[in-house]
């Protein structure tokens, strides 16, 4: 259980920390998304997710913005031994509650900003969609490698900075219909204000070299990065991901915990 300390701290951090999915208007919107609904299948990055797991018999795994817990069960159902969904929004950890009757996964509230997790704990930490959305990557990425087992994994989802780095991201379309994506200001880091299912969402830019880095620098060995696109067979069923090809929406990464 996370500490008393660690409580207060959360309440405390959560009072300045965009909390944009406890907006009714948000969280209503965000729950009719087809990965809202249908769960991990339903998002096409999940299976280049899912091949950069490492196997889960019989070991403790965190996941960092949990959202409704889609992940935290399927680690319980492919043979982790307890899961640890954490997540700022209180909507959706009541809903992964709803969703939940086992008693080997528990949710907690809990600010990425300032997370303490108990050393040398877990065998994955995992994360979809949420890492862009913290200002203080470096403390998050040295609380889980101290939470992580020697060889343990953290496997992540983030926006692409291609995708994130322009001031006015949307496409440009000319006269013939062709798209093109801004990639202004790839190298002005830091905060990007941007309407997605509302406005004023505020998320993090960071260059690729300075995402891989900050693991380095951490103490993290890389083990796979993919600049994920949708493959022939999901465009064929369904077309609209045909646009994704034209330039990255997101960038998944594994990196290892190395002995020593």
């Amino acid at each position: 259980m996370l500490s008393a300390h660690l409580a207060q701290a959360t309440r405390t951090r959560i009072d300045m920390t965009q909390n944009i999915y406890d907006h009714p208007a948000f969280f209503e919107s965000h729950s009719h998304l087809e990965r809202s609904v249908g769960g991990l299948n339903a998002a096409p990055e999940w299976p280049a997710l899912q091949a950069m797991l490492p196997d889960l018999g019989d070991r403790d795994v965190v996941d960092l913005g949990c959202g409704y817990g889609w992940f935290c069960r399927w680690a319980r159902e492919h043979g982790a031994r307890t899961a640890l969904g954490l997540d700022v929004s209180q909507k959706m950890l009541a809903r992964a509650a709803e969703m939940t009757t086992d008693p080997a996964i528990r949710y907690e509230h809990a600010d990425l900003e300032t997370l303490e997790l108990p050393e040398a704990t877990f065998a994955l930490a995992y994360s979809s969609l949420a890492l862009h959305y913290v200002e203080n990557l470096a403390g998050l990425f040295r609380s889980i490698h101290r939470a992580l087992l020697p060889d343990g994994r953290l496997v992540f989802s983030v926006e692409h900075p291609i995708y994130m780095a322009s001031q006015r991201p949307g496409w440009i379309v000319d006269a013939h219909g062709h798209k093109t994506w801004p990639v202004d200001s790839y190298q002005m880091e830091g905060r990007r204000v941007t309407h997605w299912l509302t406005d004023s969402v505020i998320k993090q830019h960071r260059t690729i070299g300075t995402l891989l880095n900050l693991l380095i620098d951490t103490g993290f060995a890389i083990a796979r990065v993919d600049e994920w696109g949708p493959t022939a067979a999901q465009i064929a069923a369904h077309p609209a991901l045909a646009e994704e090809r034209e330039r990255p929406m997101m960038l998944l990464v594994s990196a290892r915990r190395e002995r020593g």
